[in-house]
């Protein structure tokens, strides 16, 4: 058992570090994204090169700002100009490789045995290059999960696949016929002045698209890192009705504007980038593989003959370009890691904090017959209406109804602990598998199963609980009593020092109970508490 939690803890951990590269991704992905294209206006002509990094500034920032009206409204405009962006840059590399088709040996494995048996380590660190070419896909995954595997099946072999193949191979082609071509060979496949300036714009949307599809990516995680109790409470807003997962979350959104924007300031140059960029995709990349792997093993079922041969085939790519883009660490590498760094701590402070708040209150509050016992002989009046105490733990007695029983001695005549259990599925049908438990007269424990990619409606959970006792009560006449933890940094509790404070720090900033399950604050009761953790 003690092997088994172990190697849970460790795969948390792991998940959390690969969570933690994707935000660093998702600061990065614009950013490179952005600058590289409007690169192209010092193609077209020298004199507007120092305009690139102003031009990339104000188009993140125009970015970011489209975010709250979601990814629907930001598809529907923009989600024309993909097909057109892929469909361009094939035909510029049909084109291509149509003036030189030698380019097509280049499928050939043979050439790339050859390159590394000359080339030594030297071979080995272009890696770190190379990567480049792959980079930008995870996009795709990010923003078209919500729409399962098959839109993704169909956009990439059928659409996205075939274009960027032909399009490096028309760039290589271009190469080996023009070297001097070298510098930008991506702008070089059109003639300078008014092709540039379209294919320039065309890029510049085109990255745009892709840059917001991470930024979703990073909606969608940090909701499900919530949801998971692996990361604060934030303000979710969902901006699509027919669809679930198309989020927004202000907190993350100008999080990721800030670190887009000061990287561009601080590097100026999408070359200067490519390192960051490189070692985020790859680190993810790598943990997604090892990931893959323990839920072919643990959740699928699969035999370890199955399973291995897929995470060995897998970990051959990801671990050479990892250790490739590790090399140039300190020529901006380190962006992604002192990011990943940081949400990282984040999340397993809080996980850390929540656990010992955890242990915390199941040591202070009385067990269920206890407290029951201790209600029949403290003479504990009631008082007619209805109340629901939100209890973290469905094996608990929550805290504010033990503090609401010994302090004042009034006990509402219809009683509900209701309890939110997250599942590691990403929908549950909530209706159909509430459970009430009568464990007292007028006193019911209720427990909802909410997916981890639903939002929590608890005035809703309350109505469908109320309807099925029959409890004749209106959904405005219902009182939520809370309880709200003040934390104590001292050093009598279980976490001292640095990690108390920033837990400190988190939970007073995190959204309140009160909006995160949707409850109307004019029917919220708060009993507060001091805690030293």
């Amino acid at each position: 058992a003690t092997g088994l939690r172990s190697r849970a803890t460790f795969i948390t951990l792991l998940v959390v570090a690969g969570a933690a590269l994707l935000y660093g991704d998702g600061i990065i992905t614009p950013s490179i994204s952005v600058l590289s294209a409007v690169e192209g206006l010092g193609v077209a002509t020298d004199a507007l090169t120092p305009a690139v990094v102003p031009i990339t500034v104000g188009v993140l920032l125009a970015l970011f700002a489209i975010q709250s009206r979601g990814t629907e409204a930001v598809g529907r405009v923009f989600g024309p100009i993909m097909l057109v962006w892929f469909v361009v840059i094939a035909g510029l590399g049909v084109r291509e490789i149509a003036r030189n088709p030698s380019i097509l040996a280049a499928m050939s494995p043979h050439h790339a045995v050859r390159f590394f048996q000359e080339q030594g380590f030297k071979g080995f660190a272009l890696l770190g290059s190379v990567v480049l070419a792959v980079t930008g896909g995870e996009a795709l995954y990010a923003d078209m999960g919500h729409f399962g595997r098959r839109p993704i099946r169909l956009g990439w072999v059928g659409l996205v696949l075939p274009a960027l193949l032909l399009s490096y191979f028309g760039q290589g082609a271009l190469l080996l016929r023009n070297p001097e071509a070298v510098a930008n060979p991506f702008y070089a496949q059109v003639p300078e002045g008014v092709a540039t300036f379209l294919l320039v714009a065309l890029a510049t949307l085109a990255t745009v698209i892709a840059s917001q599809a991470l930024i979703s990516g990073a909606f969608s995680l940090t909701h499900q890192a919530v949801q998971l109790g692996l990361f604060p409470r934030v303000t979710i807003q969902h901006t699509s009705r027919e669809t679930e997962g198309q989020l927004y979350i202000s907190e993350i959104n100008w999080l990721l504007a800030a670190g887009s924007i000061s990287l561009v300031l601080i590097f100026k140059a999408s070359t200067a980038l490519a390192a960051a960029y490189g070692l985020a995709v790859t680190g993810t990349m790598a943990v997604t593989s090892i990931v893959f792997f323990e839920v072919t093993r643990h959740t699928w079922k699969w035999s370890l003959a199955k399973a291995l041969p897929l995470l060995i085939l897998f970990l051959a790519f990801d671990l050479p370009f990892l250790a490739a883009n590790a090399l140039k660490f300190f020529h901006g590498g380190y962006v992604p890691v002192v990011v990943g760094s940081v949400i990282f701590t984040v999340m397993v402070i809080w996980r850390y904090g929540r656990t010992k708040l955890a242990e915390h209150i199941g040591e202070s509050v009385p067990t269920v017959d206890s407290f029951l016992h201790e209600m029949e002989h403290a003479g504990i009046m009631r008082a007619p209406g209805c109340a629901v105490f939100m209890a973290s733990r469905a094996d608990h007695v929550p805290p504010a109804l033990v503090q609401l029983a010994r302090r004042v001695h009034v006990l509402p005549t219809e009683i509900l602990l209701l309890t939110i259990e997250v599942e590691h599925t990403p929908f549950v049908n909530v209706r159909s598998t509430l459970e009430i438990k009568r464990i007292a007269p007028d006193i019911h424990r209720v427990i909802a199963h909410v997916g981890y990619f639903q939002q929590t409606d608890a005035p809703k959970i309350v109505e469908i609980a109320v309807g099925q006792l029959a409890l004749d009560v209106r959904r405005d006449a219902i009182t939520y009593y809370l309880g709200r933890e003040t934390f104590l940094t001292g050093n009598g509790g279980r976490m001292r020092g640095i990690p108390e404070r920033i837990f400190h720090i988190l939970h007073r900033n995190s959204k309140s109970v009160t909006a995160w399950f949707g409850i109307p604050t004019d029917q919220v009761v708060e009993l507060g508490t001091q805690i030293d953790l």
